[in-house]
């Protein structure tokens, strides 16, 4: 490293940079380059983008409406209107955008492939049970005749009252009963068929046929019954396990012989009109969704003969959401688009029926994620950052200790060659201080000087291992293992008015990757790398791994802190992540806005205000009034005993009663 490269990189490792450097480095820096840093055009095609202000943008009607919303003036406008952050914000016509899309690519295989059968879409209501989201999502989806699939009782109920009925109409939506069942619940959906409801019942399990058997005859409503194929194809990813002998739902092909069976000496045979299989979310990789449905065409083929009412095919859910923009088959990402995928679908299931020799069934899909992620913003505030303390070394004294001067020289000779033995010195000089140090050979002075020293070390040898990795990717590889996590440790921690158990809640049990970045200032180099770590008291509540282009980092590029708020967005978010979150430490449910696109820019359809912390406290059965109560009784001991004036005894309840009815998040003043 020669002198110019060592002056630079010790002005790296000052967080005090001067105003003066912060323009030098942001003199080079363009708003493209940000894109580039962030993947957004990668992951955010169509729908966001950066303006030149270097604020993220939103195009939610993409391509019909040249409408664009400017996020970081929304979240501005947004607290204005007195709705703080944490902040939820649901673009609506961008899930209108993805049922369309879905749509027209498998109309357009349809047509392609001269398939005689049609496409009728169902969404998971498992992905996201939010009101405001289904109604918008049933009427989106009132032209295509969009449908909803249900798992569970609970989410019956919510698909029978969303879906409108028409029973002499031209809309004539689906709905999918699947998950396990009791009698209740299939004697509700059999008598929802006399509203005008077209509802199918799947068999999961053998005894489900049996119910459903006893409560027809019952009631002499003739049901619409399907079998979920426990395929051998199997799945990729995380939930590459949920298909097979083992899978959790399903029947093997066994079981659904004897169905048949079955449904032919209960002379119901004809009642049997779906087959449905479903290999995993986030189906990373094409080559699997062409194995599952090249399986699974036989089996519809087979028993379309056998029975001689097979109408649809239901494909289930899998179709990927590019998380990182790389394209790829890693599993946050996929290496095929929205029209791949249909093409595919359609193009086995018409060759093996026409080699059949029977007629082209109505394909069903489940492609929740797909459709209700891009639509979900999480825009959180960061309160604070920890950096560590990294300045450039004060010039060696003569009189100073040995261990010093040792580290003095280890600083001063670091360079590309030799770095990898100097941050093994440089260790055993840090670990003979602290020795020195316990057995009171050291005075805390010199203990301070020799961290210092030590953590210089460190910096300007994660500086040259960030330099290999940002213009020499290919030798990422033969960075000594040792130093892979010297970023991380170097990195700040800033510090997110948020919960990532509750708002992310598959970022900490899945390690499910999201897109993350600052949605202002982007027009800046960022200069700081930092990790996330959230509100709650637990060392899981951090974001430490970070999207990258056919990787992942540890450490996220960042802006310095300064007296303006800084705030963060969290992107595709959409799908699970509201319903699953948790109550950790008793953070709520955050602010939540659905936002509607005009010719004038946009409105707030709806606000949904986030849990209070009297609502919180009801979760786990606490009454508000008797903890009110209690802290009333007490402040009246403590002004009997002079402990409280009347004026402290009066502003501590008044602030417990303010805490009561605010907000779960904190106020960044």
């Amino acid at each position: 490293m020669n002198q110019e490269q060592r002056a630079a990189s010790n002005e790296k490792c000052d967080p005090a940079s001067t105003k003066a450097q912060q323009v030098t480095n942001n003199s080079s820096w363009t708003i493209e380059d940000s894109k580039q840093l962030y993947g957004v055009e990668g992951w955010g095609e169509p729908y966001f983008s950066v303006n030149e202000a270097g604020n993220i943008t939103v195009s939610p009607q993409y391509p019909s409406s040249e409408v664009t919303i400017d996020l970081y003036e929304l979240v501005q406008s947004l607290q204005k209107r007195n709705i703080g952050l944490p902040l939820l914000i649901r673009f609506s016509e961008i899930l209108s955008d993805r049922i369309a899309r879905l749509v027209a690519c498998m109309q357009t295989a349809i047509a392609k492939y001269n398939y005689s059968g049609i496409y009728q879409g169902v969404f998971p209501v498992k992905c996201n049970q939010n009101r405001h989201l289904v109604e918008d999502l049933v009427r989106y989806g009132k032209p295509y005749n969009f449908g909803l699939e249900v798992g569970s009782k609970p989410e019956l109920m919510i698909a029978l009252a969303a879906l409108e009925t028409e029973p002499d109409g031209d809309y004539q939506p689906l709905l999918i009963c699947n998950g396990y069942k009791d009698r209740e619940y299939i004697e509700t959906a059999l008598l929802a068929t006399k509203l005008g409801q077209k509802i199918i019942i799947v068999i999961e399990q053998p005894q489900e046929l049996d119910l459903a058997w006893e409560i027809s005859q019952k009631l002499a409503i003739k049901p619409i019954l399907g079998v979920r194929a426990k395929l051998n194809t199997q799945g990729s990813g995380r939930w590459g396990t949920s298909t097979g002998d083992r899978a959790k739902f399903g029947l093997t092909i066994p079981q659904i012989v004897d169905v048949v069976n079955k449904l032919k000496t209960t002379g119901m045979r004809d009642c049997l009109q779906l087959l449905h299989f479903h290999i995993g979310s986030q189906i990373s990789s094409i080559a699997v969704i062409k194995n599952a449905i090249r399986e699974a065409s036989q089996i519809y083929v087979q028993l379309a003969k056998t029975t001689g009412n097979m109408q649809y095919i239901d494909v289930g859910g899998g179709l990927a959401v590019d998380y990182d923009g790389s394209k790829s088959n890693f599993p946050a990402s996929k290496n095929y688009n929205m029209q791949n995928y249909a093409n595919d679908i359609v193009a086995q299931l018409k060759d093996a029926c026409d080699m059949g020799q029977v007629s082209h069934p109505i394909i069903i899909s489940e492609s929740g994620r797909a459709i209700a992620s891009h639509q979900s913003v999480l825009v959180f505030d960061i309160l604070s950052a920890n950096q560590v303390s990294v300045t450039t070394p004060q010039p060696l004294q003569e009189s100073e200790h040995l261990i010093i001067r040792n580290l003095w020289e280890a600083y001063n000779s670091i360079d590309l060659n030799n770095y990898q033995e100097t941050y093994n010195d440089a260790i055993q000089f840090r670990e003979e201080a602290f020795n020195l140090f316990n057995l009171g050979y050291f005075s805390l002075t010199e203990r301070a000087r020799a961290e210092k020293l030590y953590w210089a070390c460190c910096c300007k040898i994660a500086q040259i291992i960030h330099n290999i990795n940002q213009s020499h990717p290919e030798q990422r590889n033969y960075i000594p293992d040792e130093l892979k996590d010297l970023e991380q440790i170097m990195a700040s921690i800033y510090y997110a008015n948020l919960s990532i158990f509750q708002s992310i809640p598959d970022s900490w049990a899945i390690n499910q990757l999201f897109p993350l970045m600052p949605i202002h200032r982007l027009q800046e180099k960022p200069i700081a790398r930092g990790i996330i770590a959230d509100l709650t008291c637990d060392s899981d509540g951090k974001l430490d791994t970070f999207i990258n282009l056919r990787d992942t980092k540890p450490v996220l590029e960042l802006h310095p802190l300064n007296q303006q708020p800084y705030y963060l967005g969290m992107f595709l978010v959409g799908a699970y992540q509201e319903t699953m979150g948790n109550l950790h430490n008793l953070f709520g449910d955050t602010n939540l806005v659905h936002i509607q696109a005009t010719t004038k820019g946009y409105r707030i359809k709806y606000v949904v205000k986030g849990d209070t912390v009297r609502e919180v406290l009801n979760h786990v059965q606490y009454n508000s009034e008797d903890l009110r109560e209690t802290m009333r009784c007490r402040t009246e001991i403590a002004l009997q005993n002079n402990r409280l004036s009347l004026e402290e005894a009066q502003k501590l309840l008044q602030n417990y009663e303010s805490s009561l009815s605010s907000y779960t998040y904190l106020k960044n003043s």
